[in-house]
């Protein structure tokens, strides 16, 4: 069943991609207590992710972090390494946590995988955003297949 508005984040284990390595991190650490902005590509690297998901979020951080927002958290079905890479690649700096969701745990939870095995990527995340409030869901916008609309920084930040 998919997530949805009001419901609490389900505890899962994420890994975050630091200079010192992956280090895991709860759902639990990463959303108690904390306003934060969550969006999900389906992967780094890839071309409408790399083009415009993650720099809209990169270029609205300073302005989403002002409208109240704790943190900021690019996630996406792929490796830490994977992750922290893409970040230096896309200059992430500290405004944005890479967060690794590699065995695809949190995505199953919230009931937002997808199958991309045509594309040769396997089972992946859908491209979503999301408000999370003291681990509950305030604002939930998945995308269409194959649209990027409804989970961009600007719409997200219209929401705050």
């Amino acid at each position: 069943m998919t997530i949805k508005v009001g419901d609490r984040i389900p505890e899962t284990t994420l890994t975050l991609a630091t200079d010192e390595g992956p280090r895991p991190i709860s759902t639990k650490e990463l959303f108690g207590g904390k306003k934060v902005a969550l969006f999900a590509v389906p992967g780094a690297f890839t071309p409408t992710c790399s083009a415009k998901h993650l720099p809209g979020f990169v270029d609205k951080a300073s302005d989403i972090k002002a409208k109240g927002v704790d943190a900021i958290a690019c996630l996406s079905v792929n490796d830490a390494f994977v992750m922290k890479a893409w970040g230096e690649h896309q200059g992430v700096g500290e405004d944005i946590m890479m967060v690794a969701d590699g065995n695809g745990d949190f995505t199953r939870a919230v009931g937002l995988e997808m199958d991309a095995g045509k594309f040769g990527l396997g089972q992946r995340s859908q491209r979503y955003s999301m408000i999370v409030e003291d681990g509950v869901v305030k604002e939930l916008n998945v995308e269409a297949p194959g649209e990027f609309k409804v989970s961009s920084a600007d719409y997200l930040m219209a929401q705050l």
